[in-house]
């Protein structure tokens, strides 16, 4: 299934003009640790599928919804069975800011299961099997099918999942839509600015707050504090600095937002589990 690999990175290759890719799987073969700019949905058809992100095992039953985010190390083991592996190219969907937002608070995968999502996984798994009904047949326009499948099957989930991990439990109900798109946005500015030098202050007057109440209610929202959801997004903008072989490591903390290779360096090793240098030479497998 993995068609190009360079070192444990997966050169996804879509068709031209297309962004995504659709893999009607039932290949008895184990996929060795890799990762991807597209983010990735995995769903057992018949019999169960062993996968592992980021070092954590999950085992997915029959129908659970696996959705793993861009950039995550992850492989899969040698089971039998089929499974629907799907993979989209998010640039086409830059513009809406809830995407991105959603797969910062999600984190590295999340599994959607009939157990703990029973009004929300039928209405996301029918989209999963339109997809792969749409992508195996011969219908002119599938692919606007399968985008408008994926679009659905991602809001269905997206406000699930945010709904059951508790957000603003201190506000009142009816101020709930207002704080979501205003610390949606807040979340929007971090990610497009994290390389620049914002602080708490700078951010909580933006968003219309004291820093003390902006950092109660930041935390309730992406379950991070400020500056940590900050590094977190510094680092994941080093790490695609880290494959250039050509880019120094200095450089790379410098263009991330840090001001001493020290900080760098400590935060790296706090966030990832190794070094700037070995994550480099890791990818150069």
């Amino acid at each position: 299934m993995i068609a190009s690999l360079e070192g444990i990175r997966e050169i996804v290759n879509f068709d031209e003009n297309s962004n995504i890719l659709l893999y009607d799987n039932t290949d008895y073969e184990e996929y060795p640790i890799h990762w991807h700019t597209p983010l990735e949905i995995v769903v057992p058809i018949n019999g169960k599928y062993r996968i592992e992100c980021n070092d954590v095992p999950i085992t997915l039953n029959e129908g659970d919804i696996a959705i793993i985010a861009p950039g995550v190390l992850h492989k899969m083991y040698e089971d039998r069975g089929r499974r629907i592996i799907f993979q989209v190219n998010l640039s086409l969907l830059q513009s809406l800011k809830e995407i991105e937002s959603f797969i910062s608070y999600m984190g590295p995968f999340a599994v959607i299961t009939p157990s703990e999502y029973p009004d929300v996984h039928p209405k996301a798994l029918d989209c999963m099997l339109n997809i792969l009904n749409e992508g195996l047949s011969q219908n002119t326009y599938k692919e606007t099918a399968m985008y408008s499948n994926f679009l659905q099957m991602f809001t269905t989930i997206a406000r699930a999942y945010s709904e059951s991990h508790e957000r603003f439990a201190s506000i009142k109900p009816n101020k709930m839509l207002e704080y979501n798109e205003t610390f949606m946005n807040i979340c929007d500015y971090i990610n497009k600015n994290c390389t620049k030098d914002i602080s708490l202050d700078e951010i909580s007057e933006m968003a219309g707050f004291s820093k003390y109440h902006f950092s109660r209610l930041f935390k309730e929202f992406t379950n991070y504090s400020f500056y940590r959801y900050l590094n977190m997004r510094r680092i994941l903008h080093a790490e695609q600095l880290l494959l250039d072989p050509s880019v120094k490591i200095t450089e790379v903390a410098m263009a991330s937002g840090f001001n001493s290779i020290s900080a760098f360096m400590r935060m790296f090793k706090n966030l990832k589990g190794c070094t700037p240098t070995d994550y480099k030479e890791f990818h150069k497998q």
